[in-house]
């Protein structure tokens, strides 16, 4: 008798389990094919909410001067930014595009030319005598310096023409990001609602401080290293451009990815300042290696005063999520990685109180 009792009252737990692993099961599929069919879109809508995020400062003083109209503001904020940053990298990349196909034009057809190499490059430890007698040849017997890193080569101009194809791509992406990020300002207000609204389900009252810990990271992170990253960019672009070094678009670029990656633009800079040495008249030279070394360096007065300007957690965090992020998910993870550590840091100090 007890026996069928207990299996009776089993029941309504065997159905209530069933139950509940059904509805699980579908919001996990329901989940699971939103994400797919956003899948194509994420990235996108990632740099649209950090651009967003970034420029919501100087979006709010033009709402303000424009009485409250979102829209126009919106709008106004979304061409003025196409035309500070995409004027310049589309510059730079014509630039970069067009160095990398003369190269490739110039080794095929045999008109590229190769200034002789410097005495003191000689002199350079380990790599010297190896770099001069590779530049000595390429400058006096192009074609058989072609002829005997001819695979080399080929595998070069494919990696190269392969960069100026995502160098595009990620152009057309930027634009369209920029319009996303104008369309978030406009419906900031809204959308800053919801997102409150779903950290306070998560964290509760702390949530909200979450979220802005979030958010000044993030503009740290855009003005500190890709806005610092940026500016040493187009300074060295430009400065090649004057000083008239082949392939400045090209140099500029290689500049942007190792001033993101903290390393700097001294590797690309002091090549071409010898490079002005060995070609140019001493004044010529001399100028552009001032200004090498003012661009080289310009990040490390910079960095300082920006980089750790609103953030929440100490300087050397946000710097080691910024190139923790950087190396285990791109370009994207310079955000991403400040704010998980950012994140983590808070979590952690309130944890340390015992408030958690």
């Amino acid at each position: 008798m007890s026996n069928s009792i207990d299996r009776s009252d089993s029941r309504p737990l065997v159905t209530a389990a069933i139950e509940a692993a059904i509805r699980i099961a579908v919001i996990g599929a329901l989940v699971f094919w939103c994400f797919k069919i956003l899948s194509p879109f994420v990235m996108l809508l990632i740099w649209g909410a950090i651009i967003a995020v970034a420029v919501y400062p100087a979006y709010a003083k033009v709402e303000a001067a424009l009485k409250g109209r979102k829209g126009l503001a919106a709008t106004l904020v979304t061409i003025l930014l196409l035309l500070v940053l995409l004027v310049p990298t589309l510059f730079l990349a014509e630039t970069l595009i067009g160095g990398i196909r003369a190269a490739a034009d110039g080794l095929r057809e045999g008109t590229l030319t190769i200034p002789p190499p410097p005495e003191g490059v000689s002199s350079w430890p380990v790599i010297g005598k190896q770099v001069s007698s590779i530049w000595a040849m390429a400058s006096t017997n192009l074609e058989k310096l072609v002829a005997q890193f001819s695979t080399e080569l080929v595998d070069l101009g494919k990696q190269l023409l392969s960069i100026a194809g995502e160098v595009g791509l990620a152009i057309v992406m930027f634009v369209v990001s920029v319009i996303i990020s104008g369309v978030f300002l406009a419906f900031s207000e809204s959308g800053a609602r919801g997102v409150h609204k779903f950290a306070t389900r998560l964290a509760g009252e702390q949530g909200k401080d979450y979220v802005r810990a979030a958010e000044s990271t993030v503009r740290s992170v855009s003005i500190g290293i890709l806005g610092i990253a940026f500016i040493q960019a187009v300074l060295a672009g430009l400065g090649m451009l004057v000083a008239g070094i082949p392939g400045a678009g090209v140099w500029a670029f290689l500049c942007l990815i190792l001033s993101i990656t903290q390393i700097g633009g001294l590797p690309v800079l002091l090549p071409a300042a010898i490079y002005m040495f060995a070609t140019s008249d001493t004044l010529p030279a001399v100028l552009f290696a001032v200004w090498a070394v003012f661009v080289g360096l310009i990040d490390n007065i910079l960095k300082p005063i920006l980089l750790g300007r609103g953030a929440e957690a100490p300087l050397l965090v946000v710097l080691i999520g910024s190139i923790g992020g950087l190396i285990s998910a791109g370009v994207v993870g310079l955000f991403v990685g400040a704010v998980i550590l950012t994140l983590g840091y808070k979590l952690f100090l309130v944890w340390l109180e015992g408030n958690a």
